[in-house]
């Protein structure tokens, strides 16, 4: 017996060099595949397209591009982490990276970064830092976002009212969407949503020389009268102004989906909505973008996204190649062709080039007024209070004030916490 549990344990070992030499030897003379996990179809076309010319490097990586939509992809990749299966690559934003790499579920990449001597002065230093936990790297930045006002040019002709341009202050976005707005043909002169936060009441806030967080990320900016009072002139839009479809009806269609039917004439956006707004008929012929109106000051969020390596891939040396390739010159020209600003610097004229009915410039001037994404160890837990008070003030069930103190005393407590 003992021989037998000898000969078996010999044979389990031989297995385990063996997989191991197959996983090293992957990207060399085997084939292996990863998965690479994303969520937003309207840039699969575009990844389908990374991926064939990855392969005219790899043929012997095969890629399986796994889309999950936004709303769900947090919640698929938790369930995953839990059960140990999580994709070999997959997308990571700054308001979730903390907790994965915190709790070792991301692959750190210095030592692979330092093995290639890769050259990492491209890519912005403030997206490196966005991903990097007790000073080691786990992501290579993508892309990166920031915040346009989009505008209806047709709806702005009919009424003859002139174009946004960078004189706009607050008060001209108020005058204008007052012009704009047509209740007997339910157009509207601006979208006061609060669905996407980076989008929308995050810049105004900054705007008005308030703070989501402080940068120690030990307290709430809700008590700041600057944070309220961006709040409020948002909120306005809606309660005070009538110049923006009431809460109910943005939950019921989306602000975005109302821009593109010709309902809403302006808009706070984000520059990772040009593809679907460049796919959409409607909107590539009539819509333009602008900068943001001025309050206190212009600001914005700037945010990107990094791809990352999961802890428990069997396939890291391939992942290590394809992370590389994503983060490329080549790939970076490549979604500046398909309209996402990439993370790569020098191939912004690309993305300038790629719709020349939008003016794109106001997004790159938008990056120089920006600041970071607001984030902490345990983003969603107090993004999920500002979101849920907040609700509640733009549907009327208390004012912006008392929404602000609730979020401000819960806030502080998740804080406390971390």
């Amino acid at each position: 017996m003992r021989r037998v549990w000898g000969i078996i344990i010999l044979l389990g070992f031989l297995i385990a060099v063996s997989a191991c030499s197959q996983e090293e030897d992957a990207t060399a003379d085997g084939d292996s595949t990863i998965t690479y996990a994303y969520w937003d179809k309207n840039q699969e076309d575009m990844l389908k397209g990374i991926v064939q010319e990855f392969n005219q490097e790899y043929p012997n990586i095969h890629v399986k591009l796994e889309l999950t939509p936004y709303d769900q992809y947090f919640t698929k990749l938790d369930a995953a982490a839990t059960g140990g299966g999580l994709p070999d690559v997959f997308w990571m934003n700054g308001p979730n990276f903390v907790k994965y790499a915190s709790n070792d579920m991301l692959e750190p990449i210095n030592e692979y970064i330092e093995e290639d001597n890769l050259d990492l002065s491209p890519y912005p230093e403030g997206l490196l830092g966005l991903y990097q936990y007790e000073k080691t790297t786990y992501a290579l930045p993508k892309d990166y976002d920031t915040v346009g006002l989009w505008y209806n040019k047709e709806l702005f002709d009919k009424a003859g009212v002139s174009y946004p341009d960078e004189t706009w202050k607050w008060e001209d976005l108020v005058d204008a969407s007052q012009k704009l707005t047509n209740p007997d043909k339910d157009i509207y002169g601006v979208a006061a949503y609060i669905q996407d936060a980076q989008a929308s009441y995050f810049n105004t806030i900054l705007a008005n020389n308030g703070y989501v967080i402080s940068e120690d990320k030990k307290e709430s900016g809700f008590d700041d009268p600057n944070t309220i009072e961006g709040l409020q002139k948002y909120h306005d839009l809606i309660h005070k102004h009538e110049v923006s479809p009431t809460h109910a009806q943005m939950e019921t269609t989306e602000a975005a989906s109302m821009f593109e039917s010709g309902k809403v004439a302006m808009l706070f956006q984000a520059s990772y909505m040009i593809p679907q707004f460049k796919a959409n008929e409607y909107t590539n012929a009539n819509v333009d973008v602008a900068l943001l109106p001025e309050m206190k000051k212009r600001a914005n969020v700037i945010h990107g996204l990094g791809n990352v390596i999961a802890k428990n891939s069997a396939n890291k040396a391939a992942a290590w190649e394809f992370v590389k390739f994503l983060s490329s010159e080549k790939a970076a020209t490549m979604q500046a062709e398909s309209g996402i600003i990439p993370a790569y610097e020098g191939t912004q004229d690309a993305w300038l080039k790629s719709t020349p009915n939008f003016n794109l410039q106001a997004f790159l001037d938008m990056a120089e007024v920006a600041e970071p994404y607001p984030v902490s160890k345990d983003t969603d837990k107090w993004s999920s209070i500002i979101q849920d008070n907040l609700a509640k003030a733009w549907s009327g069930q208390m004012t912006v004030e008392e929404a602000s103190e609730v979020i401000d005393k819960e806030m502080e407590k998740v804080l406390e916490e971390e």
